[in-house]
């Protein structure tokens, strides 16, 4: 699997021109590691709700620019809710974060091309 779909990421810069796809890359780029931590926080206290607009919010964010690792790590925490088990939830979101991680350079990249 790419890290990013570049034909989503072509059409996103189709329709929304090129800089301001280089603004919605930034703004994810600065968003997305809170909102990982807002998960993290979450899971922790135990709130489903955060967890949930958390996961909702990296996915839907994900899919614009086709990063479909992130988008599919963070549908499945939002489908998931919590889980009985704290452990598996933190290695999802690890594995989540990971995803993200690799698909900051690409972004970057895609988005200067």
């Amino acid at each position: 699997m790419d890290l990013i779909d570049k034909t989503t990421f072509e059409e996103l810069r189709e329709t929304a021109g090129p800089d301001f796809v280089a603004e919605l890359v930034d703004t994810f780029l600065e968003e997305a590691p809170l909102m990982l931590a807002d998960l993290r926080s979450a899971r922790q206290t135990g709130d489903a709700d955060v967890f949930r607009r958390a996961a909702h919010s990296l996915k839907s964010n994900g899919a614009t620019f086709g990063a479909n690792e992130v988008t599919e790590l963070a549908r499945a925490l939002e489908l998931g809710g919590l889980a009985p088990d704290p452990a598996r939830d933190l290695e999802a979101i690890d594995a989540l974060d990971s995803a993200f991680q690799r698909a900051v350079a690409a972004l970057q990249e895609l988005a200067r091309g």
